[in-house]
């Protein structure tokens, strides 16, 4: 906890808002996108989608996996408790459907499903979509499916699997997938993996998100590898999230932004 006292304070102390922006890409995205604070008719849903979460008191056996997905343990949690501490806040569900919204990608990976939360916002960020999301634990996965049903998801194929055994079973070399969503598994190796076996599938116009950058030292050392890769053009820290952008087109840039 005092570590991440420690970090928001640096990022409070170096983040600036869209007045110090000077490029159009990103000026445009934190403009229209960022602080956007317009009122949504999905946001409704997002409620209601997270409400039927907290008011749901039914217990399930829950697998938590360790680091390399390898060591695990399981408990049973309630629902409801799940949905109060796991998962994307209603403000990160709203900025996460506004991005989509605002991107419009029609081929998405979630890795981290939990309850669904991020990945309704994801759905109904672009319902012409396909959203795949994947998470290890299978009983998580079947209430995140019966929700999303429930409320209308379609477009989301919901895979339960170990994250790094899908992404190298798969074959994902033919893929492209325009967003990604990394909420699964929050260690530097881990985020490194993914990252590395992933970007096989990216375009000129990729989105990555990772949760939780500032999370432990380890996780703002994978950041700042991420960073520095060569392929990536553009990041935006956010402190709970960082933005990732591979666009040819753009000088290497790194922005640290209050959002």
């Amino acid at each position: 906890m005092l570590f991440q006292i420690q970090s928001y304070l640096k990022f409070l102390w170096h983040s600036k808002n869209e007045h110090a922006v000077h490029s159009p890409f990103v000026f445009s995205l934190l403009t229209k996108c960022f602080y956007d604070k317009k009122p949504k008719p999905e946001y409704a849903i997002l409620k209601k989608y997270r409400k039927t979460l907290l008011e749901n008191k039914n217990f399930i056996e829950v697998t938590d996996f360790g680091a390399g997905s390898k060591v695990f343990k399981s408990n049973r949690r309630q629902i409801s408790k799940i949905a109060q501490t796991a998962g994307i806040s209603p403000k990160r569900a709203e900025l996460l459907f506004r991005v989509t919204n605002y991107f419009q990608p029609s081929t998405i990976l979630e890795i981290g499903t939990s309850l669904g939360l991020a990945t309704s916002a994801l759905a109904l960020g672009n319902p012409k979509a396909k959203v795949v999301t994947i998470e290890g634990c299978p009983n998580t996965a079947n209430v995140a499916q019966n929700q999303l049903v429930e409320f209308d998801c379609n477009n989301v194929e919901n895979v339960i699997s170990e994250f790094e055994s899908f992404l190298i079973s798969e074959n994902i070399q033919a893929t492209n997938y325009n967003l990604i969503y990394f909420d699964g598994n929050h260690s530097k190796k881990a985020t490194l993996e993914y990252f590395d076996l992933l970007l096989s599938t990216i375009d000129n116009d990729s989105v990555w998100i990772f949760d939780d950058i500032h999370w432990s030292e380890d996780m703002e050392e994978a950041w700042e590898i991420i960073k520095n890769h060569p392929k990536v053009k553009v990041t935006i820290d956010t402190f709970q999230w960082g933005f990732v952008f591979f666009r040819r087109e753009q000088p290497k840039e790194h922005f640290i932004i209050r959002a």
